[in-house]
């Protein structure tokens, strides 16, 4: 007799919130393929086949899922916790396994289309206008009243969802809702009062089995986080039955046929109205906990079933029972401990404690459903008696907050690593050897020896000891584009979350971590510029928040109309020198996103020079014959930077050309420079090499990944320390007094 196949089974993602379905799907007896951006994943670990691919890489997963499906037929794919229910869709069409259309699947993912339907349908919904510019947003205001909520249409996780009390508010809050945007598509819809419920179903034999009504309550205005649950609602029996009505309407004007649904509904004094609708059952620990503990029914057990093709059995509850689900919300700040823990499982009705962090990460104040800190999940038969259990639950737990000075270099970049993923390993040594090759991401573009070329261009520098001297307190200070900075050091502008770092942080909150890290020590912070047409605002706003005290960066786009628009925009921010990074001038993303690059001739920088009021920086330089067509230019500075290794491979290191280059300059502009800067010690030399300040661009992103702002003023902290050490063993009294004098080149060395 053959032996019998095992069955496979496909998840979409391999998170934390997909671990529950994975373990699920393996006690069910089927081997679980999983797939997922970062290959470390816990549901990744967990597979049977983990397939290193992002979620939203639809084609890439549609092909791998073909290839493992040629050797191994795949039975079912689905997906929980995330939105990624088109390439969901999409593998079940190619592999004809059970599943929704992928049109289905779009509806049910793009905000836009699915309130587009809905309207059509008769499905009642909040009045809403599709947004993509600023312009357009300001139009739909004057046709709807306030108060209103802008999000973005391709999101979850309430990112980028905020809401507009008056006027003031219409601008960051587009901006918002801009960075959150995967298409850069929003909706401004109008808000709607009254009690959320959050309902799930699921889909088979033409039917819809609604599993659980749950209040949902929201808080941290003007964001719309999400604190918590219970279930079941305590809402009046026909209110529910209401929500319920509205939700089956939804799923049907969708064309949800087949598999589990999720609905969150708001009980407006006009009646039920939908707020969201997907083709997946309830993320975060709804469908884990929540439901199956008031109910008894194992939700991911019955979702699984219908993935595969077979009828669910046993959706009708065997308790009736009331379970509590609450965040746990710290003061934001970094977590020197979490005590309590083992007490509070102990209390009667605790079902779960889940910790999303450790002692060492970081609280941040919410402002979407990402980064909490954990969760108590507690079951009662009464919803008083849950609501208490979960309370005395959460006072039991002690999370010990602490200051800024309690950092340190190995929290912050263990930290970051987390939020990199795979975009940066943030090494103990940040010298590009294991991200070589690795872009997107941060790692140098080819063989990456551009990249570590910058390092060994500076060590090829020795520092000559000096302590006979009367040097006790040096004195680092330095005046730039007419302001005094602290010391000598500039935060490089980097951008592209999204593209390049796992959506770690996103542009706002990097820019601000940048800008007031840099501030709080004293000097100053650049801004980056991007592929969206819109990215240069966010940094754009985050310096005329902070008075102008701030440098952006732009592109070197194609036309120079496009760059004179950044520039009137930078200056109306306040900026106290814009510069263009001209080493960017192949960039394929610009190109593929419709804003093209290329570099540029003197004559078109001296028109762009001839635009600006303020200090103009040229950054990319790497020969005496670039730097001198800058002055002819009118350039008022240069960086000489081969853009951290990665526009072009087999370049030298900033260490090796500075030299020439400052000589060249002779003292007629400012000359910065980047590119392998990792202690104090390699500031000095890069000033004794020539330099008139040096920008960090790597450590300050890990830094500002592992604890924001305060991660960025505690690097900077540690490198003018260890520059004022240096400085006071080469006795060098101030800034102005590091010259070549104080290294050599190692012998043998070129």
């Amino acid at each position: 007799m053959p032996i019998k196949r095992p069955k496979h089974l496909l998840i979409i993602g391999g998170g934390v919130f997909q671990v529950p379905a994975i373990k699920t799907a393996k006690s069910m007896g089927l081997k679980v393929v999983v797939t997922d951006y970062n290959r470390e994943a816990e549901g990744m670990l967990l597979a049977d086949y983990p397939i290193e691919v992002s979620t939203r890489n639809i084609n890439l997963t549609v092909n791998m899922a073909k290839q493992f499906h040629g050797s191994c037929p795949l039975d079912g794919v689905l997906t929980v916790g995330t939105d990624a229910s088109q390439t969901v869709a999409a593998v079940a069409d190619a592999l004809n396994l059970p599943g929704i259309p992928f049109e289905v699947a779009e509806r049910a993912t793009d905000k836009i289309k699915m309130r587009q339907v809905l309207k059509a349908n008769g499905v009642p919904i909040p009045d809403f206008r599709p947004i993509w510019t600023l312009e357009e947003c300001q139009q739909a205001v004057r046709s709807m009243p306030l108060p209103l909520v802008s999000k973005p249409c391709d999101n979850m996780g309430a990112r980028g969802v905020r809401k507009i009390e008056r006027l003031d508010d219409l601008i960051p809050a587009f901006r918002e809702a801009k960075e959150a945007s995967i298409s850069g598509k929003l909706i401004l819809e109008e808000f709607m009062e009254g009690p959320e419920l959050s309902l799930d179903a699921l889909v088979f034999e033409d039917s819809v089995h609604i599993t659980g009504v749950a209040d949902r309550i929201i808080e941290r205005a003007p964001y719309f986080v999400e604190v918590g649950h219970t279930l079941p609602s305590a809402l009046p029996e026909k209110q529910q039955a209401g929500a319920i009505e509205v939700f089956k309407q939804a799923i049907s004007a969708l064309g949800i046929d087949v598999g589990a649904a999720k609905g969150d509904i708001k009980i407006t004094p006009d009646g039920p109205k939908i707020v969201e609708i997907a083709a997946r059952l309830s993320g975060g620990w709804m469908s884990a906990y929540t439901y199956p503990l008031a109910t008894g029914v194992n939700l991911y057990k019955a979702a699984i079933q219908i993935a595969l093709g077979e009828t669910p059995a046993g959706l009708e509850p065997k308790t009736s029972l009331v379970s509590a689900e609450r965040s746990l919300f710290p003061q934001p700040g970094k977590i020197l401990s979490i005590r309590g823990v083992e007490e509070a499982r102990k209390i009667k009705g605790v079902k779960e404690i889940i910790l999303m962090k450790e002692a060492g990460d970081m609280a941040e104040e919410p402002r979407s459903n990402m980064g909490k800190v954990g969760y108590v999940i507690t079951v009662a038969k009464t919803r008083e008696e849950a609501i208490r259990i979960n309370d005395l639950a959460r006072e039991t737990l002690k999370i010990e907050i602490g200051a800024t000075n309690d950092l340190t270099w190995d929290i912050i970049r263990n930290n970051a690593r987390r939020k990199f993923y795979v975009a940066c390993k943030a090494c103990t040594v940040c010298d590009g050897v294991e991200c070589a090759g690795k872009v997107p991401g941060i790692g140098g573009i080819g063989t990456g020896s551009a990249f570590t070329e910058n390092l060994t261009a500076l060590a090829r520098y020795q520092v000559n000891l000096r302590t006979i001297h009367g040097v006790k307190i040096p004195e680092t200070s330095v005046e730039l584009f007419g302001h005094k900075l602290a010391f000598p050091v500039l935060a490089a502008p980097i951008t592209g979350m999204e593209t390049n770092l796992a959506e770690g942080m996103d542009e706002r909150e990097y820019a601000d971590a940048i800008l007031d890290g840099c501030l709080e020590c004293g000097t100053l912070g650049m801004v980056g510029d991007g592929a969206s047409p819109k990215k240069y605002l966010i940094g754009l706003e985050a310096i005329k928040k902070r008075g102008g005290l701030g440098i952006p960066i732009f592109k070197p786009r194609e036309y120079n109309l496009d760059i004179i628009k950044r520039f009137k925009a930078a200056e109306d921010a306040g900026a106290i020198a814009v510069g263009i990074d001209i080493d960017a001038a192949s960039f394929k993303t610009m190109s593929l996103k419709g804003q093209a690059v290329g570099p540029k001739t003197i004559a078109e920088l001296q028109e762009l020079k001839s635009h600006l009021k303020v200090p103009f920086i040229l950054k990319g330089i790497m020969n005496v014959e670039s730097a001198l067509a800058a002055i002819e230019a009118g350039a008022d500075a240069i960086v000489v930077s081969n853009h951290g290794g990665r526009v072009m491979d087999h370049m030298p290191g900033t260490a090796e050309v500075l030299p020439e280059i400052a000589n060249a300059v002779g003292g007629r502009i400012k000359v910065l420079v980047d590119g392998g800067i990792r202690e104090g010690i390699d500031i000095l030399k890069m000033l004794a090499l020539g330099a008139d300040a040096v920008m960090i661009g790597r450590p300050v992103c890990i830094a500002a990944f592992g604890a924001g702002q305060e991660g960025v003023s505690f690097y900077l902290r540690e490198k003018l320390n260890e520059l004022k050490k240096a400085m006071i063993l080469t006795g060098c009294g101030s800034i102005g007094h590091i010259d070549p004098s104080v290294i050599f080149r190692k012998k043998g060395e070129r």
